[in-house]
Parts: structure tokens; sequence; C-alpha cells
């Protein structure tokens, strides 16, 4: 099965046709992508993720990472290396140019990132707005109602209270 029909969706709810395609991309990214670089995601804590992503051969200049409308993109330049004089037996390590791109849930973040060993680590966190959170409501105690007063009746309390 090659596509998901998402019709009967539609027809009683509003707004989901993001779902769609998200879902749509990322089953042709499965199909497309080649899996260089190799990439763990790890959730870090409450609301924290690392995304770590082996770029061996590649500097912190050589990379570029943007956060834009709920996707990440980690893109590397393959550095330059001079060829001449080489000559390989086996030449296995990947120096390629690459580009990811990760789908963001609503709500996070990129805090930073850092090229150790290697390896890149991004770290992520969700922040939600003040406004989204749940917030508790207190409930008050109302005081017993007392009855009211008709106009004639009122007044005549006030000069018995006088």
């Amino acid at each position: 099965m090659n596509a998901i029909d998402f019709s009967p969706l539609f027809r009683s709810a509003i707004g989901f046709d993001r779902l769609a395609r998200l879902m749509d991309s990322a089953r042709v990214a499965s199909d497309n992508q080649q899996g260089y670089p190799p990439y763990n995601i790890e959730v870090a804590g409450d609301d924290r993720y690392v995304l770590t992503m082996a770029v061996a051969g590649f500097a912190e200049s050589d990379l570029d990472i943007t956060a834009q409308d709920n996707t990440l993109t980690v893109s590397g330049r393959a550095p330059q290396v001079p060829e001449e004089g080489r000559r390989y037996l086996h030449h296995g390590i990947a120096g390629r140019a690459f580009e990811r791109r990760f789908v963001l849930a609503d709500h996070i973040v990129v805090e930073g990132a850092k090229l150790e060993n290697g390896l890149l680590h991004v770290a992520l966190k969700r922040e939600v707005p003040e406004a989204l959170k749940p917030r508790r409501i207190a409930v008050q105690s109302a005081r017993p109602a007392q009855p009211a007063l008709a106009g004639n009746d009122q007044a005549q309390a006030q000069s018995r209270a006088a």
C-alpha cells in the first residue's frame, strides 16, 4: 500500500490537512533517504530531546543548522580534501554533502548545538507558552443568598432596624 486515504477524516474534522501532509512527506522521505549521515533521536528528560548525527570529517564551519516553521534542517558542505597524491585501497569514509530535515512538533525549540568527537549534538526542548498551559481555577464558596425585599418591604425593614 503506497498511500493512505484520509478522506473519511476530512469529512468530519477541520484543520487536519497538515497531519495528512506530514504523514505523506514522512512516507516519501523514508523511501528517498539514503541514511546518510546516521543519527539518533534521544529523549533526555521531560520535554527535552537530543538529536545526534555522525558527521565525522566535518568542522563547525562546514555545518548549517536552521529551524523554520516547525522544520529543523541540518546540512553539511563536503570539506575540501586535497586528493592529489593519494591512492586508496578502500575508500569507505563518506565525505559528501548532505541535508537532513526533521519535522518538529508544536512548541519545540532548538536550545543549541555542539560538535564533539565527530558527533553533532542538537539540544531540543518543548516550551509551551503560558497561555496554553493548563491553569487551576479556584472555586469560591458563595455566601447564602438573603431574600430580596420588595420596594415597600425594604423601606419598612430599614425603619424597623432604626
